[in-house]
């Protein structure tokens, strides 16, 4: 079980009734690699169908699939014909898979979202203090004119207008990442010309 096999998502092998994988099942989990062959044919497009609907993602059902052939490989010795059927276990594992897949993108998703607005939140709380009581005097204009035109261009949008970073990616036209790092570049010029202290 070294090399993954591709996941077969044509129609499922009608070779092998509820018996037959059970008796498939017993002689991989006793490490049977020709019969985790047939359990592979058998199950792999039932179980892509299950991992695709929750999914969605066909790139990411086809990995998710995969992980789901190689638990059924791993634990087969696990197996109680007792419990359920071999299909509805490869069932449950799929789409308990799957499941944790779209969980784990949705919390990735939410991290990287909380961790854009603390940057934010960050680089304006170190000078918003001291800007804000000082947004008219000569200090503040000179730093500000100390800044290159596109550090002031991007922090006077965010700061003063207070826009977004996606939002004065896109007033500027500028990719996002290029604009973090102008609004971080310009915040260190502007706090260290201010003399605030972080």
């Amino acid at each position: 079980m070294n090399q993954p096999v591709p996941i077969n998502t044509g129609r499922p092998s009608d070779d092998h009734g509820g018996s037959g994988l059970t008796d498939l099942m017993q002689k991989v989990a006793h490490g049977d690699k020709e019969a985790f062959s047939d359990l592979y044919d058998a199950l792999a497009p039932m179980v892509f169908g299950i991992v695709v609907k929750v999914v969605r993602d066909r790139a990411q059902s086809e990995e998710v699939s995969q992980e789901v052939m190689i638990d059924l490989w791993r634990q087969a010795a696990r197996y109680r014909p007792e419990a359920g059927s071999v299909t509805t276990w490869a069932a449950t594992i799929a789409h308990r898979r799957a499941v944790d897949r779209v969980r784990s993108a949705q919390a990735s998703a939410h991290r990287e979202h909380a961790q854009a607005a603390r940057e934010h939140t960050i680089a304006f709380d170190e000078v918003a203090e001291q800007v804000e009581t000082r947004l008219d005097s000569e200090q503040v204009r000179r730093c500000m004119r100390g800044l290159t035109e596109v550090q002031r261009q991007a922090v006077t949008l965010a700061y003063y207008q207070g826009l977004t970073y996606r939002e004065v990616a896109e007033a500027l036209r500028t990719p996002l990442p290029t604009i973090k790092t102008r609004m971080r570049d310009g915040l260190i010029r502007l706090r260290d010309c201010m003399g605030v202290t972080t």
